[in-house]
């Protein structure tokens, strides 16, 4: 006959002594516990002599609780109560039925990229709360650096290693487009030739332009006239129906573009690409590499429109 399985670790303890104050006996908890009366009896005896308290009364046919058992018996049961909400929310961790995703993006990445897949992943695991923050790519990989986003979808320089503690998973090299006013000689052209706008004002989000979407272009050698500095995609975008210049839009951001704004596309000999990645830590929550395979399956449907 096998040996029957005898109780071990704190929890444990608590467990033999609620089911001996339930049962009235070492006997009763021990069957109702499949464990040996021997060793409810010696669990019994390790929790009385860590609290130093006897916690039953020993009668002539079994047992009740003492003034401290009955002291310690809803301690007993909150501890027990709050040891299964631990383990039920471990396994919704597990198995997606709960659980949070810390997310953060750069802006232009929430026109299409990421709210796609984040509502694939709504759709899949409802149980899980996702929160989303939007701002540059830099500010992102130090909160995945730092453990305090679990994943975020950035562009990280090219030329440039990842934090410590950051994992880079490519998701696709995105084009870059021009963004004409509707009148702007150039708004009918199939493709145009960065060198046809060297005379353009420039509209840029930065005046280091090697932290904006000429990084690209820059590295090539392209050094355009900026006359306008805007941070906002409005403001840019604004500036360049008014006519006060032109401006590179990301082609993943290109359906979001105002109705009197044209976009055209660039030759395919001058086309900047901007490289898109997930950061994660090395070793990502099961909610984060859930997203992440989805940020992947977005990618691929969007990149068939994003070529040009």
């Amino acid at each position: 006959m096998a040996a029957m399985p005898t109780p071990h670790g704190s929890q444990s303890l608590y467990e033999a002594f609620l089911a001996v104050a339930r049962a009235g006996s070492f006997t009763a908890a021990a069957r109702a516990l499949g464990y040996t009366q021997s060793a409810v009896s010696r669990q019994i005896q390790a929790l009385e002599e860590e609290t130093g308290a006897v916690l039953f009364e020993r009668l002539p046919r079994g047992v009740r609780l003492s003034e401290a058992g009955r002291v310690l018996l809803p301690h007993a049961e909150a501890v027990r109560d709050r040891l299964a909400r631990a383990r039920a929310e471990l396994v919704a961790l597990r198995t997606l039925d709960g659980g949070l995703l810390r997310l953060g993006a750069f802006s232009s990445a929430g026109a299409a990229l990421v709210p796609r897949a984040q509502a694939a992943f709504r759709v899949r695991h409802p149980g899980v709360v996702v929160t989303r923050v939007e701002g540059p790519s830099v500010k992102h990989l130090g909160l995945v650096s730092a453990g305090e986003e679990d994943l975020a979808v950035v562009s990280p320089a090219a030329d440039g290693p990842a934090p410590e503690g950051v994992t880079l998973h490519h998701l696709l090299d995105e084009p870059m487009l021009v963004a004409l006013e509707r009148g702007h000689p150039y708004a009918g052209r199939r493709d145009v030739r960065l060198a046809e706008l060297a005379d353009e004002e420039w509209i840029v989000g930065n005046e280091r332009l090697e932290d904006t979407l000429f990084r690209p272009a820059v590295t090539a050698g392209l050094r355009p006239r900026t006359g306008l500095v805007a941070h906002d995609w409005i403001a840019k975008l604004g500036a360049v129906a008014a006519g006060l210049g032109v401006t590179l839009v990301p082609a993943l951001a290109a359906a979001s573009v105002r109705p009197d704004v044209t976009l055209v596309t660039i030759h395919p000999d001058d086309v900047p690409y901007r490289r898109i990645c997930a950061a994660t830590p090395p070793v990502p929550t099961v909610a984060a590499t859930a997203f992440l395979g989805l940020l992947h399956e977005t990618a691929r449907e969007l990149t068939p429109t994003t070529r040009y």
